[in-house]
């Protein structure tokens, strides 16, 4: 059976993993797996698909599919935890250069290099806490002090101080590179997170 070929663009990250050609320096553990779970889902998930993490963002590649070749492949976990640090460390837009960094950066990478492209499945859906639906779907995309989050691919929150009914709207629909979120949040998921934005941005 022949083998799926990796993408050229992680083929040319792996040759530059290999050759320590400046990517900053290799991973100096696996990570901490918790932690990056943790930031991958506050800064990442929002933009990516990773099913271990629930995460169905679209405004960047899915790393299940950027990896299950590379798996498939034989390549080692160390190699993809450090092509995923370069990623990290030398961004292309619109995701920003370093949004993780030092051993957080190592500990997503971890994260990320030990099941994408697994055929885990996904965690149990998310409760109607309208916080933690923002930190899990929003908040790498969005700042929103309150939420301590500090994305800039979407508008800033705070200074939008966008009402309820466009908050939930926006929600259900998504507009530009934003995904449209019905049908994979509940409607009342969609309700708790308007809420939370609109009595939140700008406080």
């Amino acid at each position: 059976m022949v083998r799926r070929a990796l993408p050229v663009a992680l083929l040319a990250a792996v040759a530059l993993v290999a050759g320590g050609c400046g990517t900053g320096g290799l991973a100096s553990s696996a990570g901490d797996q918790v932690n990056g779970k943790k930031l991958f889902t506050e800064k990442c998930a929002g933009c990516h698909v990773l099913a271990a993490a629930g995460a169905k963002g679209t405004v960047g590649p899915s790393l299940d599919d950027a990896f299950a070749g590379a798996r498939a492949q034989g390549f080692k976990k160390s190699t993809i935890q450090n092509v995923v640090l370069l990623q990290i460390r030398q961004a292309s837009k619109p995701m920003p250069t370093n949004l993780v960094t030092g051993q957080d950066a190592v500990d997503v990478a971890g994260y990320v290099a030990a099941v994408a492209g697994t055929g885990v499945k996904p965690p149990v859906q998310q409760g109607t806490d309208g916080k933690s639906i923002f930190s899990a779907n929003c908040a790498s995309c969005h700042t929103l002090k309150a939420a301590g989050a500090t994305g800039t691919v979407g508008p800033n929150l705070d200074q939008l101080k966008p009402s309820e009914p466009i908050v939930q709207h926006q929600v259900e629909v998504g507009g530009g590179v934003m995904p449209a979120f019905k049908g994979t949040l509940t409607q009342a998921q969609i309700d708790a997170v308007a809420k939370y934005v609109a009595d939140s941005a700008g406080k």
